[in-house]
């Protein structure tokens, strides 16, 4: 989105870098208001193509929209902005070949950007998504990486999850790796990120603590919850019950208030649980997705490749 004074440097770059590789480029304009389309085509040849958006959908959807539009084998994600060198793409598309990871992720090893308002919120925001995901990738913020196809089409990345690719593969089973990479200070035009996007990120980490861990089994979160919830609650109203044979007064107790919230609490995300045990079912099913995904295979004489879900599309 606005990078008109990029584009033509960047698709010097890309030449330079990849002279020896059959590929394309895919650009996404997500919604410019600077004339970047009018540059992209002014400096377009037969391997270039152009995916103007209607309006500005966000980098996650823009992500989408350019993966949808490739036909290579091995897709790569970069960044508009020229802060990403293409001159790495080479060795990292041997790399994913040469010791078949289905992903190769760049890290930043010498970032180009400001401490306080980028790199130090980074550092804090990536260690705490390896904590709590359990996918161990030193920068998530780099956007240059490498996907064998079959990884980079059901990716799903909705909303602003892009920051989250890494654990999106890792939900297809894919093998990740990292390689140090080259990062460039930004020279023409403005990030379009802040500090203001911390609270996003929080929320999207919570839904990928939750997919990571849960998507298959929701009860397992609800339900346990619940349980508990529930039993604490007729622990506690059992309580107050022989409290009041007792002759006890228990109308003015907090502790009644907590009982049936406990009790009403529990039997809820009980229900929640079952609701979404449906629900999984139903996206599954629907649309004849499997809850697994198979690397390779082997028929006797010789590994085959699975074929991906547009093949199967297709040939249904």
């Amino acid at each position: 989105m606005n990078e008109r004074e990029n584009i033509k440097p960047l698709i010097e770059e890309i030449r330079k870098a990849l002279p020896a590789i059959d590929y394309e480029v895919i650009f996404v304009d997500d919604g410019s208001e600077d004339g970047t389309q009018k540059e992209i085509v002014a400096n377009a040849d037969e391997r270039i193509k152009l995916v103007e958006l209607r309006k500005n959908y966000g980098q996650s959807t823009a992500m989408t929209a350019g993966i949808d539009h490739t036909t290579g084998e091995y897709i790569a994600l970069l960044d508009g902005d020229l802060q990403n060198d293409p001159k790495d793409i080479p060795f990292m598309l041997q790399k994913l070949k040469d010791e078949d990871w289905d992903v190769v992720a760049g890290n930043r090893a010498n970032r180009q950007d400001g401490v306080f308002l980028r790199k130090i919120p980074s550092k804090i925001a990536n260690a705490l998504i390896r904590k709590m995901t359990g996918v161990y990738i030193k920068d998530y913020g780099c956007t240059l990486k490498i996907f064998k196809r079959e990884i980079a089409e059901d990716l799903g990345i909705y909303g602003e999850l892009h920051r989250f690719i890494p654990v999106l593969a890792k939900l297809q089973g894919a093998s990740i790796t990292q390689v140090d990479v080259t990062h460039h200070a930004r020279i023409f035009g403005k990030s379009k990120y802040g500090i203001n996007r911390t609270f996003k990120v929080i929320s999207d980490l919570i839904l990928m603590v939750f997919f990571r861990k849960y998507i298959q089994k929701p009860m397992h979160l609800f339900g346990s919850v619940g349980f508990v919830a529930f039993f604490l609650g007729i622990i506690i109203n059992a309580y107050l019950l022989v409290l009041k044979l007792m002759g006890h007064d228990i109308g003015g107790k907090p502790l009644l208030i907590l009982g049936l919230i406990f009790l009403l609490g529990g039997v809820q995300l009980i229900t929640l649980g079952i609701l979404a045990e449906v629900n999984v079912r139903t996206y599954f099913e629907s649309q004849n997705k499997k809850t697994y995904q198979v690397r390779k295979l082997y028929d006797g004489k010789r590994f085959i490749k699975p074929q991906t879900s547009q093949q199967i599309n297709t040939i249904a």
